[in-house]
C-alpha cells in the first residue's frame, strides 16, 4: 500500500459508508479486481482507522443529538427539571432507546462471520448485491411513503431497520441504503428515516471495531506506516461528514432514485470484470 492507496481507500470509506452504495462492495471490488490493497488480514489496523474516521464523522455532524443524550437522558431518571426540560430529555431517552433496540439484531451477525468474510472474494456475489441495493432504493423511492417522527416510531419499526441493517453486513449490500428503506417502509418521514439510520451506525461501527481489534493486535500493524494509515483515516472522516450532509439535504429536498441506477452500474461493471479478471 502507498500513500495514494490510502488516500482511495479513505475516500472511498468517507463517502461509500453514507452514501446508499455500499462502502465495503467497492473495497472489496478495489481489492479483488485492481490489486488495491484494501482492509484485510494484513491490513486490519488500517480498516480500524478507517472506520474511526466515519465515526468522528458521525459524532461530529450528530453532536447535537448525542450532546442532548449524555445531557437530557439522566434528566429523566433524577425527575428534578422543569416540564420543558423533562419533555425534551424524554424524547432523547426515547430516541436512544430506539437505538439500542435497533442495533440489538447485529448480535446475529457473530454467527455467520466466517460466511459473511468468504462474501468479500466472491465478486459474482457482490456484483448481485449491488443490483440489489439499487431495486432496494428504488422501490422504496417510489412506493414508501410516511410522516412519522420520533413520537410516533415504535420498537417494531426499530427492530425492522435494524434487521434490515444487519442483512446489510454482506458486501454490496448498503446499510445506509437499507436502513433508510427499511425506515421508510415502516412509515418513517425521509428526513427522520436519514437521521435514524446515521444514528444506528454508531453502534455498528463500534461493534465492528471491537470485533477486529483482537485480529489487528495479533496481525502486528506496522507502525513504521501510520502517518499514511492517518491519512486515510482524515480523508475517510472528512469526506464522511460532507456525505452526510449531503444526504441529510437531499432528505429534504428530493429522493434517492439517482443512487439506484449507480448500484445498478456498478453491479453490472462488477459483473463484467469478474468474467474477464
Amino acid at each position: 500500500m502507498n500513500f495514494w492507496h490510502a488516500i482511495l481507500l479513505g475516500v472511498v470509506q468517507g463517502i461509500a459508508e453514507f452514501l446508499p452504495i455500499s462502502s465495503s462492495g467497492h473495497l472489496a471490488v478495489l481489492q479483488n479486481l485492481f490489486q488495491i490493497s484494501a482492509p484485510g488480514e494484513n491490513d486490519l489496523f488500517f480498516d480500524i482507522l478507517l472506520h474511526i474516521g466515519t465515526l468522528f464523522a458521525v459524532l461530529l455532524a450528530y453532536r447535537k443529538d448525542i450532546s442532548a443524550f449524555i445531557r437530557e437522558a439522566p434528566a429523566v431518571l433524577r425527575k428534578k427539571t422543569n416540564e420543558k426540560t423533562q419533555k425534551s430529555a424524554s424524547l432523547s431517552l426515547r430516541l436512544l432507546l430506539l437505538l439500542i433496540i435497533a442495533a440489538a439484531p447485529l448480535v446475529l451477525v457473530l454467527f455467520f462471520k466466517r460466511f459473511v468474510e468468504q462474501l468479500y472474494y466472491d465478486t459474482f456475489f457482490i456484483s448481485a448485491a449491488f443490483a440489489v441495493t439499487g431495486l432496494i432504493l428504488f422501490l422504496s423511492d417510489r412506493y414508501a411513503a410516511g410522516e412519522k417522527d420520533l413520537k410516533e416510531t415504535s420498537v417494531t419499526d426499530a427492530l425492522v431497520i435494524g434487521f434490515a441493517q444487519t442483512l446489510a453486513v454482506v458486501p454490496g449490500l448498503s446499510r445506509s441504503g437499507a436502513t433508510i428503506s427499511a425506515g421508510l417502509c415502516c412509515g418513517l418521514s425521509r428526513p427522520f428515516a436519514v437521521k435514524f439510520s446515521f444514528l444506528l451506525s454508531i453502534p455498528a461501527i463500534l461493534g465492528a471495531l471491537l470485533a477486529s481489534i483482537p485480529d489487528a493486535i495479533a496481525a502486528q500493524p506496522q507502525l513504521s506506516l501510520l502517518p499514511l494509515y492517518l491519512s486515510g483515516m482524515l480523508t475517510s472522516a472528512v469526506l464522511g461528514y460532507f456525505s452526510i450532509r449531503l444526504i441529510d439535504k437531499i432528505s429534504k429536498t428530493g429522493t434517492f432514485g439517482g443512487f439506484a441506477y449507480y448500484c445498478w452500474g456498478a453491479g453490472l461493471l462488477t459483473f463484467f470484470l469478474s468474467l474477464i479478471a
